[in-house]
């Protein structure tokens, strides 16, 4: 990271820059405050980007530019179906575009295109490549380093020297990576990792299958931890352990704060996860996207930089993330209103709750 200065890459691309001006106007609206901003976000598989990301940001977007409009699209986790939503967007007439890339390098043609077209990008959560022109993402190594510790605490004396199995995230995702390191920057020398397993499309099932496969190699009994990169990685790696009769779970670590993970770490099932208060990063994004639609900079909200393998000194906002165990329910994902009890205790979930303070 270095000092907040720009440097973008222009590609021209003659299909787009030859487009009419009828076909650059799209649904902007009348008057220099007012135009649309494209949303792409990656998958379904994730309940945040539906449940948490998309009202976020549309909500927080109104509230910065009332005459604005919001262009949505999910990809589904295909992306050649994200690469023509995009140009879609693009030829429609958006002004600014906010993506969540299902590839990072797959899209970088697509962002290079916007980019050529005077559609500015901002890459949201994971960095893309191409020529961004913001980017917002919570710190990375933090959340591994957050699962790290947590892990490490509830293994106690097998902390030292004991066996876990890392179920690591997709690998065409640079956040996966990122997860991965500074996790190894509290385990390595301390634990043996016995198993470490990559999850393409952070599938739950190939979670389930590839944990299935350490239990099998290692022994049920022989696994003192699991550092799963996510919730959805968690729950295939619980399943596992269920199917396996393993009665008292290892500690198995998460992130993205999901209605179901949070109820597993109630009901004693998974240790913790990482809570990222997405109404700050969707709040960031949105201004940002405003920002870049009026013609402004956005030095004053990105508060440093980073390089990604294609574009040097991206303007960046790093966010800070959170470990949740059962404790911290009430004082983080409670306060922040991103559940209420009652949507986290339904009537099976009552003595568990109360056990926990809920």
């Amino acid at each position: 990271m270095r000092a907040r200065t720009r440097h973008v890459v222009a590609v021209l691309v003659a299909p787009l820059l030859a487009l009419p001006v009828a076909a650059c106007t799209g649904k902007d609206k009348t008057g220099a405050d007012g135009f649309t901003v494209g949303l792409l976000l990656p998958s379904r598989t994730l309940p945040r980007w539906e449940h948490f990301d998309k009202p976020l940001i549309e909500k927080r977007l109104k509230s910065l530019c009332p005459r604005c409009d919001l262009e949505y699209a999910n990809a589904d986790n295909d992306v050649t179906r994200q690469q023509q939503q995009m140009n879609s967007m693009v030829l429609r007439g958006v002004k600014v575009l906010i993506i969540d890339a299902t590839d990072v390098k797959a899209l970088r043609s697509s962002i290079q295109q916007a980019h050529a077209a005077g559609v500015p990008v901002v890459a949201y959560d994971r960095l893309a490549e191409g020529p961004i022109s913001g980017y917002v993402t919570f710190d990375g190594a933090k959340v591994g380093k957050l699962q790290a510790e947590a892990l490490l605490k509830a293994m106690g004396d097998k902390a030292n020297g004991g066996n876990i199995v890392m179920m690591n995230g997709d690998p065409t995702n640079p956040n996966a990576a990122w997860f991965r390191e500074g996790a190894l920057s509290v385990l390595t020398g301390k634990v043996n990792i016995r198993r470490s397993y990559d999850t393409p499309g952070w599938s739950t099932d190939t979670a389930h299958n590839n944990m299935s496969a350490a239990i099998a190699a290692m022994g049920p009994g022989r696994i003192d931890g699991v550092l799963a990169a996510n919730d959805s990685l968690a729950a295939g790696v619980i399943s596992a352990l269920k199917s396996a009769q393993v009665r008292d779970l290892p500690p198995v670590t998460g992130q993205d704060a999901d209605l179901e993970a949070v109820q597993r770490i109630i009901k004693g099932e998974q240790l913790m996860t990482v809570y990222k208060p997405f109404p700050s990063e969707a709040g960031e994004a949105a201004a940002m996207a405003v920002a870049l639609g009026r013609g402004e900079s956005v030095r004053d909200i990105a508060m440093t930089t980073v390089d990604s393998p294609t574009t040097k000194n991206i303007p960046t906002v790093l966010l800070t993330p959170k470990a949740v165990t059962v404790a911290d329910i009430r004082r983080t994902l409670i306060k922040d209103r991103l559940y209420t009890i009652e949507e986290l205790c339904p009537p099976a979930l009552r003595r568990a709750c109360d056990k926990a303070g809920l």
